[in-house]
């Protein structure tokens, strides 16, 4: 493609959105540009304070645990207080938790702060992502959720590079700086965002969709499953990556460098495969990225030197890329106008527990069988979640949500916040 249709596809692939999407869009990209202790916190634990990989696989998990635990009591917030209040809330909670847990050295003090760093970040995530669905318009969500994921992926790009750097200057600096840039999405949610539940769900029952409803919800709760096996494939790369590169002799700035190609790749890639694939089956993308995924993790037993790992990082990057915004247009399109934050709260959750299986997992199979079991397991899980896809997508087709007020699925009715 030309430099002039590389632009034409840019300019069509931003335009048409609304302002308040964009708001939303900065707050998540300055939040990603500051999240460094996510990358580090594994190096942090075993190679600064010299805890084992079980030890540091133990914290990830109990951080993931507070994730399981804030999931569905946020979803539930977004929709009985609003999606702008629980922002705040999260925000400023993860801004304090953070900054804590730079400052805590005994080994319970690190785990049971963890877990609280755990409840506050992700108690945001179905907030988010309703109030993404709530002010775009149906036909136009693929494309948000994709703009939303490049600006995650281009403030990880940036971050997860600089984490290293930082790490090897002073651990304690990347904990202050990540609260310091949580509080700066705060403000611009406090500032600039207006609240976005659709004016239907104040009408509704509460009682009409509750967290039973969702779990009654076959359909719904089969992609959750399948999204769960697909995030704790996706969770190495965070979790069991740094200490395999560790304990094979890499430096900090070794696995930065490696893991930076994930947000660079995304960063390149993202809005010509989001052109690509927006009008695609979907069943296929899911089945093929879940594959990748397995296989691209699988790969890195072979994996020996820095460019051989950017290479692997390069394959399940891919996976990643399709995977991402046709998973989550899939959780939208099956979720009821008047209960997204529950909904989004259950798709939240699976992404939350694998946060909590992953990092068990990967240090237990390490340490007693060595890496190159880990990425076997990953080659499996990624095969089982592709079939699964497969199979669940053939019987039950997409269906529509439904739909309580047609302004407000159009995104139409925004409510002063």
């Amino acid at each position: 493609m030309s430099a002039a249709g590389l632009r034409r596809a840019a300019r069509e692939t931003v335009s048409g959105l609304p302002r308040e999407f964009w708001w939303l869009w900065t707050s998540t990209l300055i939040n990603r540009l500051g999240a460094f202790v996510a990358t580090f916190m594994a190096l942090y634990l075993t190679l600064d304070r010299g805890y084992s990989a079980s030890y540091a696989g133990l914290v990830a998990s109990l951080y993931g645990l507070g994730g399981v635990v804030s999931s569905l009591g946020a979803g539930v917030m977004a929709d009985r207080l609003g999606r702008r209040p629980t922002l705040l809330i999260a925000q400023t909670t993860t801004a304090g938790s953070v900054a804590l847990l730079g400052f805590m050295t005994d080994p319970a003090a690190i785990a049971a702060v963890a877990f609280a760093v755990g409840m506050a970040t992700n108690a945001s995530r179905p907030a988010v992502q309703a109030m993404m669905a709530d002010i775009v318009r149906p036909e136009d969500r693929v494309r948000a959720f994709s703009l939303n994921y490049w600006a995650i992926n281009l403030g990880f790009a940036v971050s997860s590079t600089a984490a290293g750097f930082i790490a090897e200057f002073s651990y304690l600096a990347g904990f202050l700086i990540e609260a310091g840039m949580t509080l700066a999405c705060a403000l611009v949610v406090f500032a600039k965002l207006p609240e976005s539940r659709p004016a239907a769900t104040a009408r509704q029952d509460d009682a009409e969709v509750s967290l039973g409803t969702v779990l009654r919800d076959g359909r719904y709760m089969a992609v959750v499953g399948l999204s769960f096996l697909v995030a704790l494939v996706f969770q190495q790369g965070s979790v069991g990556l740094p200490v395999a590169m560790g304990r094979a002799g890499f430096s900090p700035a070794d696995y930065g460098l490696a893991i930076a190609v994930n947000g660079i790749l995304i960063v390149a890639l993202q809005i010509p495969v989001t052109r690509f694939i927006e009008h695609r089956d979907p069943r296929t993308l899911l089945v093929v990225s879940s594959l990748l995924a397995g296989y691209g993790f699988g790969l890195t037993a072979f994996a020996g030197s820095v460019g051989v790992f950017m290479l692997t990082v390069c394959v399940w990057t891919l996976a990643e890329i399709v995977n991402a915004p046709t998973q989550t247009g899939l959780v939208v399109l099956l979720s009821p106008v008047h209960g997204r934050g529950r909904y989004q709260g259950m798709y939240t959750l699976s992404w939350a527990v694998a946060s909590l299986v992953a990092p068990l997992m990967s240090g237990a199979v390490i340490d007693r069988l060595g890496a190159a079991w880990l990425w076997a397991t990953c080659a499996a899980v990624g095969t089982v979640a592709g079939v699964g896809y497969g199979v669940l997508m053939r019987r039950l087709p997409p269906r529509r949500p439904a739909v309580a007020d047609p302004k407000a699925e159009a995104g139409a009715e925004v409510r002063a916040g």
